[in-house]
């Protein structure tokens, strides 16, 4: 790996984090002790100074309510874990159902 990438990889991850901690509402301290580390985790890993360990990068995901593969998407800009529930719904719903779906995120969509 090169160190543009690492360091690309390095800025989504902080990006991505602070935007769903910006959304849920909370401080980096509070996020930090919920999470059962110290007070400046967070801010430690959104200055750049740390990255999480594997099974951290799990307990942040699990924390958002966000599947891991999620987190890294920069498209999504509502509630993942919404997001998530909305389209175990589809699953139920016939192919008219869905089409009209789609049609109605086609037009919401345009006018956003």
């Amino acid at each position: 790996m090169k160190e543009n990438d690492r360091h690309e990889y390095e800025s989504l991850l902080i990006r991505q984090l602070e935007k769903f901690r910006a959304a849920k509402g909370i401080s980096q301290r509070e996020m930090s002790l919920s999470l059962g580390q110290s007070a400046g985790y967070i801010a430690k890993l959104t200055s750049g100074h740390n990255l999480p360990s594997m099974i951290a990068f799990f307990w942040i995901c699990d924390y958002f309510h966000i599947h891991p593969k999620d987190f890294f998407n920069e498209e999504i800009a509502g509630n993942p874990a919404l997001i998530d529930s909305i389209v175990k719904g589809l699953y139920k719903l016939s192919n008219d159902q869905l089409n009209y779906i789609l049609a109605l995120v086609q037009d919401l969509s345009k006018k956003s």
